[in-house]
């Protein structure tokens, strides 16, 4: 029977600390606390309320942006007026209409066209003239460097589902982030729920194994009358000795695995390590039944299972991200100007208008990226369902553990009542001298053994409780199996 011993150094090496003479906390009270201290939890909850600020933010990308748009502009050169590459046609088009102009004058008055050769003197008397005055520069339009300030407005008025993506998308994350705290709340619960166990545990032994230890210095006070009244040698004695001594040892050795499991729970429930608690309790088995109807049905309520399916909800709302990306986007603009200094061009106090935005070739990225987010379906799929079946199994195991350890519990039970009823024979023998002292020895250590595993095989039992409302219900109903 001392395969159950390996539960003990198995338990998760999880925090805690306190005093004797703090306050007596039940497991309901261990999980408050931790969900108030626990810096997991906590962080847990800020990333939850990060999440929350982020749909906030996307629920407002409908309102319109406004920016407020300045700049200083300093040119190379001032802009300048390219008259000299338009010099023949201002020369050759004003000489042509002032001979126009002319024939134009003389029809009228004598009804008949100017003659040729008065139109070519008055086209190149013209042409002299302009060509004389038309300067040979280009003249400045600006100064070299301007400053113009105005207010720019965009409003999103279609953008192919963009928006809503990012909202749902935003949605969707803020559920994972309160499955995720349920995850990390239920771990958490979990390992305080087996380190409380550990506690009660050590709190049995310890009651036992304090009468064990004055079993065995009643027997060596006995075997030292016995050798004073020169019946017992004196190596019995010795052994008489070493027993009680060993037994004395053991019991120290077990409250200071106390003090550490106090130590480390302190530390699971998020306190100060030498904050004072109290936890007198003892482990005594009682049969919980368990129902195996509806089993698989609450598996999917675990926050486990529910964060993988929300992973599969984000790939699909990434798959439709990506499809968006290859519609257009149109906006409203408009733009108020406040201020302008040296531009060479004045510009209207305000505009609005309409803009259209449309990628029409990317490289085929949009199309790479919408099959990724098709295969993150697919894998997201798979990861429930074997999340699914590695619940499932977990289930099983915890139902048959229960089983198994509900039979051995009853025939370890019987072990450690007739181990005692030995001790109690084997004394009386003693006193009647047809038994020895180690014959008492041995059986205090038989009957010592035997409580230690008839509880190791109690605490595991409660383990694969702990373990069976872990898969299909929440550590509460847990507690409310150990809290009496």
């Amino acid at each position: 029977m001392r395969y159950y011993l390996f539960l003990i150094p198995l338990l998760p090496v999880l925090y805690a600390h306190g005093q004797q003479n703090g306050q007596q906390l039940t497991l309901k009270e261990c999980y408050r606390l931790a969900k108030q201290g626990n810096t997991l939890v906590q962080q847990a909850q800020r990333s939850l309320k990060a999440r929350e600020y982020n749909l906030q933010a996307e629920n407002r990308s409908y309102y319109p942006k406004v920016d407020l748009l300045a700049g200083y502009n300093y040119l190379g050169k001032p802009l300048e007026i390219n008259l000299q590459q338009v010099k023949d046609g201002v020369v050759n088009g004003s000489s042509a209409q002032s001979v126009n102009t002319a024939n134009t004058v003389y029809q009228q008055i004598t009804g008949q066209p100017l003659p040729q050769n008065v139109q070519d003197v008055i086209y190149n008397t013209t042409k002299g003239i302009i060509n004389t005055v038309y300067p040979d520069y280009n003249p400045e339009l600006t100064k070299q460097s301007y400053f113009t300030a105005a207010l720019a407005l965009r409003q999103p008025i279609y953008l192919g589902g963009k928006i809503a993506t990012a909202q749902q998308l935003a949605r969707t994350q803020v559920t994972a982030g309160q499955f995720n705290q349920q995850v990390v709340e239920k771990g958490l619960f979990f390992a305080i729920s087996a380190q409380y166990l550990r506690i009660l545990y050590l709190n049995t032994i310890l009651a036992h194994e304090a009468v064990i230890v004055e079993s065995f210095r009643k027997n060596r006070d006995y075997a030292t009358s016995l050798k004073d009244n020169q019946i017992l040698p004196p190596y019995l004695l010795n052994w008489a000795r070493v027993s009680f001594v060993q037994a004395t040892n053991r019991y120290n050795n077990l409250e200071l695995e106390k003090e550490n499991a106090l130590l480390e729970l302190n530390d699971l429930l998020g306190q100060p390590i030498e904050t004072p608690i109290t936890i007198n309790d003892t482990l005594e088995y009682e049969l919980k039944p368990v129902t195996e109807t509806g089993q698989l049905e609450l598996l999917r309520n675990n926050p486990t299972y529910r964060l993988v399916e929300n992973k599969t909800d984000l790939a699909n709302v990434a798959v439709k991200a990506s499809r968006s990306l290859a519609l257009p986007n149109v906006f409203a603009i408009g733009s108020l100007n406040l201020y302008q200094k040296d531009l060479p061009v004045t510009i209207p106090p305000w505009l609005i208008g309409v803009e259209m935005q449309w990628n029409l070739f990317d490289g085929f990225q949009k199309y790479k990226r919408t099959k990724a987010s098709k295969m993150l379906v697919e894998e997201a799929q798979m990861a429930a369902l074997n999340t699914k079946t590695s619940l499932e199994l977990q289930l099983k195991v915890a139902i048959n553990k229960m089983k198994a350890l509900q039979n051995d519990v009853a025939s370890l039970d019987s072990a450690r009542q007739q181990a005692h009823l030995t001790t109690t024979l084997v004394t009386d023998r003693m006193q009647n001298q047809l038994s020895s002292v180690k014959d008492v020895n041995d059986a205090l250590l038989q009957e010592e053994e035997m409580q230690k595993i008839y509880y190791t095989a109690v605490m595991g039992y409660y383990l694969a409780l702990a373990q069976y409302w872990n898969v299909i219900g929440t550590p509460e109903q847990f507690a409310e199996y150990v809290d009496r």
